[in-house]
């Protein structure tokens, strides 16, 4: 028989599909013809990308000590809500100030589903295979970035210059309706299937009954925990500069037409369907501290090649690069904070190191826009995204060593 840990992944790969693919990510693709319908500014359309993230790090620190409280089950079924609605909503966008504002909520919800899915394999599944699990899970963003690439430029093209709303129309519904099939798939933890975690059993901490300030209390002591938020810091800030701006790069100044740059952005979705699985089970094998370095190093070469390779190949080159490692760093932050403070308390650990990277992603979009509108090209932009990738990949040495079984 199949162990429900195992439902739980796919589950939650379902979860990330929404909340990431769907609800951020896919921003970058209609960005250009949002741009062109309510006639914004690149520093704008940064700054929308902002208010995004700023919801974002205020519930996935709040969402993951919530999910730590009354279970992750409730939490991302109220966030996909909450997501939905915001979607279905943007689609209604007539000023800056509105579309800031949905997209600020759609943030909220994103950040108090993503925190605690990506966190719950940590009850479901011993260390020794918590890496390859918490990889299943992310595997959805990646899913989620090639559908958008597929389905949403069509549906634009299709409506004309109103098919930027339908788009969000589209998206809204599509993440309120699945999101009561992810509430009849999840469970919190194995006990209320009957089950003991999948490999083995593992001491937690925390204690019998967990309080929103216990939580708190447990994780904020651990050492581990600040050293994972300062290396998190660092994918927050450069990542969202290359993937805010990728479509928008391509169209505006490279000459792409918006549907190849959609299948660009969707060959990189494609391939980072399976980082979250490769890199886990790497830092499963090499230790946590090990996995990151080569992460960093790997997507800091994707920003580096779409920075300077500015034909067809080199985009596509880049895209297959930062594919093979785009939400690596996610996967081992989640397992990392597992490891560090057990998997009753994960979600509340993943929820204080996604301050540090939600602080990262709410400067590196408006600071990526502004260098455009300054001077001319994002080129700058993506070459100061490779620096600081390289700074996360060096400062992953400060994490702990790899944990013998």
């Amino acid at each position: 028989m199949i162990h429900y840990a195992w439902i739980i992944a796919f589950a939650g790969t379902l979860v990330t599909i929404l909340a990431h693919g769907l609800g951020r990510m896919s921003y970058s693709v209609i960005l250009p013809s949002m741009k062109d319908g309510l006639a914004l500014t690149y520093t704008q359309l940064g700054s929308i990308a902002m208010g995004n993230f700023i919801g974002y790090l205020c519930l996935a620190i709040i969402g993951g000590f919530l999910a730590t409280r009354f279970g992750v089950r409730k939490v991302v079924f109220i966030s996909l809500i909450v997501i939905g609605v915001s979607l279905f909503f943007t689609g209604f966008s007539d000023s800056f100030s509105f579309a800031f504002f949905t997209r600020l909520f759609a943030g909220a919800g994103n950040g108090s589903s993503y925190v605690p899915i990506m966190a719950l394999p940590a009850a479901w599944f011993v260390a020794k295979k918590r890496g390859l699990a918490t990889g299943i899970v992310s595997g959805g963003i990646g899913a989620g970035l090639f559908l958008s690439g597929i389905i949403l430029p069509p549906v634009i093209a299709a409506f004309g210059k109103d098919g930027w709303r339908y788009a969000w129309h589209f998206m809204g519904i599509t993440v309120f309706v699945l999101a009561f099939v992810c509430y009849a798939f999840l469970r919190n933890n194995p006990k209320e299937k009957g089950l003991s975690m999948y490999g083995g059993e593992e001491e937690q901490k925390g204690g019998p009954k967990v309080t929103l300030f216990s939580a708190f209390k447990d994780v904020v002591v651990e050492p581990e925990i600040w050293k994972l938020g300062c290396v998190y810091f660092m994918y927050g800030f450069s990542y969202i500069i290359y993937l805010t701006f990728f479509v928008a790069y391509l169209t505006k100044e490279a000459g792409v037409n918006p549907v190849a740059a959609g299948r660009i952005f969707a060959v990189l979705g494609i391939f980072s369907i399976f980082c979250g699985v490769i890199w886990g089970s790497i830092s499963d094998v090499l230790g946590r501290r090990y996995g990151s370095m080569l992460a960093y190093l790997t997507l800091g070469l994707a920003y580096l090649v779409f920075a300077f390779w500015k034909d067809n190949t080199g985009f596509y080159v880049s895209a297959i690069i930062f594919g093979l490692a785009a939400f690596s760093i996610p996967t081992i932050m989640a397992a990392a904070s597992g490891d560090a403070v057990g998997g009753k308390l994960a979600p509340a650990g993943l929820g204080f190191i996604t301050l540090f990277f939600g602080i990262g992603q709410a400067l590196g979009p408006v600071l990526g826009g502004w260098i455009k509108d300054t001077t001319g090209s994002f080129t700058n932009a993506f070459v100061l995204a490779t620096i600081v990738s390289l700074i996360g990949g060096f400062g992953s040495l400060i994490l702990r060593k790899k944990i013998q079984s």
